[in-house]
């Protein structure tokens, strides 16, 4: 018969009180375990309180990382565990490159262009899941998602307060420009927003078509104007090849087997 490891003592109700009032909800949870084993085992009062502190922290850097990735939008939670590299015609190398997240820091672009089913979004979502779990903030649209949210502003007149919003992500995701026509307001949303980030922040797209041929999506003077601000410092892919979710569904890889 198993005998069940005794629970450790619950806080005093006016260290609860304290913590709670401090607003350490992970550090409380924890202690009660925490305190029994530094009884247990002597801890040093500084490891007691290391060990403490760092549960804290982490609890935080977590919920904050939860909270980061509801508030981005992002459409799948399609991460890097899921990818697969060596089926994508992105060459390895430049895979590995933009995975270090450092081009963010340098407040480049990424632009991503080629057929649907490329892996043009996995790519562009691992990304974006992986900078939120570096502490970065993410905001991702397609074009229709921006176009209707700046429009809404319009209405009470606040899409500069809507922009500067948007804009304080580290990276901003455009997602699938070219799948629908784009008119005067999305082309003017593409623009404030790829304007208002030039050298401040970063900005990936994915697209069916390059960017230079933007012009034939949208009023072609605010093509251009977007365009030269989006690849001035910009990282600029074309994927080829057919459509992985074509190859998955062919080869039975789409759904689980009917038993």
């Amino acid at each position: 018969m198993s005998v069940r490891p005794k629970a450790a003592p619950p806080l005093p109700e006016e260290l609860t009180a304290v913590l709670t009032r401090m607003r350490l909800p992970y550090l409380r949870a924890l202690a009660p375990e925490v305190l029994a084993t530094a009884r247990a085992q002597r801890w040093d009062p500084a490891e007691v309180l290391r060990v403490l502190i760092t549960e804290e922290i982490r609890g935080r850097d977590e919920a904050t990382r939860r909270m980061r990735r509801k508030a981005a939008g992002l459409p799948a939670g399609k991460t890097f565990d899921s990818w697969r590299e060596p089926d994508s015609s992105i060459p390895a190398a430049t895979q590995t490159g933009l995975a270090t997240l450092e081009w963010i820091g340098r407040h480049e672009n990424l632009a991503i262009a080629g057929p649907s089913g490329t892996g043009k979004t996995h790519f562009v979502e691992a990304l974006a899941h992986k900078a939120i779990d570096h502490g970065m903030r993410v905001a991702w649209f397609t074009l229709e998602t921006l176009t209707a949210t700046l429009g809404k502003a319009a209405v009470d007149g606040s899409v500069a307060k809507a922009v500067a919003r948007i804009t304080r992500a580290d990276l901003i995701v455009i997602d699938d420009i070219g799948m629908l026509p784009a008119g005067q307001a999305a082309a003017e949303s593409l623009y404030r927003v790829i304007d208002a980030a030039y050298e401040r922040r970063s900005v990936a797209v994915t697209s069916n078509i390059h960017p230079s041929g933007f012009d034939t999506l949208m009023p072609k003077t605010l093509a251009t104007a977007t365009v030269d601000r989006l690849l001035h410092h910009a990282h600029v892919i074309v994927t080829d090849g057919t459509s992985l979710r074509l190859s998955d569904a062919t080869e039975g890889r789409g759904v689980m087997p009917l038993t």
